[in-house]
């Protein structure tokens, strides 16, 4: 007998999805196969397929005939549009945040950042990406405005699946976590307007490296 699938099955599926495509777990241009992500998430195809559909109606995958659920890629002026509105709403939550952090919230940020650095050192993308998301996230929700964080979260999952590209470039290692050493000294400081430059420096860096990925279908 099949277990009925519920809404909270279905909205755990969705949360997981969302989550794993804002931290860059598929590709741009990626096809999704139901039966495939069902079983890298160890549920039935149901709740998979109603997640799928949802995310697809939210701009986060895209329907394509013949072909099922992908990825979308991203022009190079939707990216350029994309960055400018990160830098925007990022940096804001970044000048407020950084006047509302505790003193045990920026260790836990000085300590995330020292992470980041030894994952670039091991070439570890995926440990980058994931602290990398938890790092801003404390960051973005200490500003206090629900609604700041929301709209930024779905810039994020707009920018998840080309993140990362990031480490297509070799010489991206090199000086991505700089910005994070910046934004961690403006903490301890409480310099917020430093905190904004840092941020906006973090997400123009990365832009220019991944800029080159936009449109670019030769990578599946």
């Amino acid at each position: 007998m099949t277990t009925p699938t519920t809404s909270t099955d279905q909205d755990r599926v969705y949360t997981t999805l969302r989550q794993w495509i804002t931290v860059g777990r598929f590709l741009p241009g990626e096809r999704l196969k139901i039966r495939t992500v069902a079983a890298d998430m160890g549920v039935g195809q149901m709740p998979v397929r109603a997640a799928l559909q949802r995310l697809a109606a939210e701009g986060a995958l895209v329907n394509v005939p013949n072909a099922g659920v992908t990825v979308p890629r991203l022009s190079l002026p939707e990216f350029d549009d994309l960055l400018q509105m990160r830098m925007l709403l990022e940096g804001e939550a970044a000048e407020r945040g950084s006047l509302r952090l505790d003193a045990t919230q920026i260790t836990t940020l000085q300590g995330w950042s020292a992470d980041m650095a030894a994952a670039l050192h091991a070439f570890d993308a995926k440990r980058y990406l994931d602290i990398n998301e938890d790092f801003h996230v404390l960051l973005y929700k200490a500003a206090g405005s629900p609604l700041l964080f929301q709209l930024i979260d779905t810039l994020w999952l707009r920018a998840g699946p080309i993140s990362n590209r990031l480490f297509d470039t070799p010489a991206a290692n090199a000086v991505l976590n700089d910005a994070h050493d910046d934004l961690v000294q403006a903490l301890v400081q409480r310099d917020s307007a430093a905190a904004r430059r840092a941020v906006e420096r973090d997400i123009f860096v990365a832009g220019q490296f991944l800029r080159a990925a936009c449109g670019d279908k030769k990578r599946k």
